[in-house]
């Protein structure tokens, strides 16, 4: 059950449909420990079962979103073993945190302020929607501390996003995104301040809860499918076999009443 991975690291508060989840290490700008990573795997693990919630909001206490990986404590590791087999481990169990992510049916909403730099970077963009605040600043870090930029699904989800010229200008320097010009290229959905925060992911929030449950799913599923179908028929054929499925969900009556009697839908 979700309601029992509550933890020091990551503050999880379910209302209704919508879970919040809160990185909470804001003295160490909620750079990710083992707890931290260990907690957010699990958890998106687990939300690939659940059918109670249908939407996830992440956000950080403090004044960063997340700074990435704690160094600190990966310094430490790296002392521990130098085997490529350990090490390749504990690259693994981090990485399974995007995978997870991507992988889970609920539509995954960030609010970043602040800095959200290397894994915290990842974060946002394995989200379905980020709302960024002005101060808000992202970069690939990995390639500024000795690494290659390419970690985290960063190299995936980024050329996607804003196209192969554009990465590669961040992804080779490490240089910040800031709000207005993830803005303008099309990787921010809203930029607003701090205080609108809360109150912009809950329209989000409120507009997502209006598809039934089945559908809002399929959908976050379809759009991981087709992003690299190999063309208009596979991506189509996904498509049909979603509205086939929802047209003979019970809660498709139900969509169809709401919307022609302008009212919020009461799904089973």
């Amino acid at each position: 059950m979700i309601s029992e991975l509550r933890t020091q690291e990551v503050e999880l508060f379910a209302s209704g449909a919508v879970l919040t989840v809160t990185l909470n290490r804001p003295d160490r700008l909620n750079a990710m420990n083992r707890e931290m990573v260990a907690d957010l795997r699990t958890l998106f693990q687990a939300l690939y079962w659940d059918e109670e919630i249908r939407v996830v909001v992440i956000r950080a206490n403090g004044k960063a979103f997340c700074a990435g990986l704690d160094l600190q404590q990966a310094s430490s590791s790296e002392q521990e073993s130098h085997s490529v087999s350990a090490m390749l481990n504990r690259q693994r169990t981090i990485a399974e945190i995007y995978v997870a992510m991507r992988r889970c049916p609920q539509p995954i909403i960030s609010c970043v302020q602040g800095a959200a730099s290397g894994g915290g970077f990842a974060l946002a963009l394995a989200s379905d929607i980020r709302i960024l605040t002005s101060d808000a600043r992202m970069n690939a870090a990995f390639i500024r501390i000795g690494l290659s930029a390419c970690d985290m699904g960063v190299s995936y989800f980024l050329p996607r996003m804003i196209g192969l010229s554009q990465a590669s200008e961040y992804m080779l320097t490490g240089r910040f995104i800031n709000a207005d010009k993830a803005m303008a290229l099309g990787l921010a959905h809203r930029v607003v301040e701090s205080g609108d925060m809360a109150g912009e992911a809950d329209s989000f929030c409120q507009d997502m809860l209006r598809a039934t449950p089945l559908g809002l799913r399929l959908t976050k599923d379809a759009l991981n499918q087709t992003i690299d179908a190999s063309g208009l028929e596979a991506a189509m054929a996904i498509e049909d076999r979603n509205q086939m499925l929802t047209a003979r969900d019970p809660n498709f009556k139900e969509g169809i009443a709401a919307f022609m009697e302008k009212r919020q839908p009461r799904y089973e």
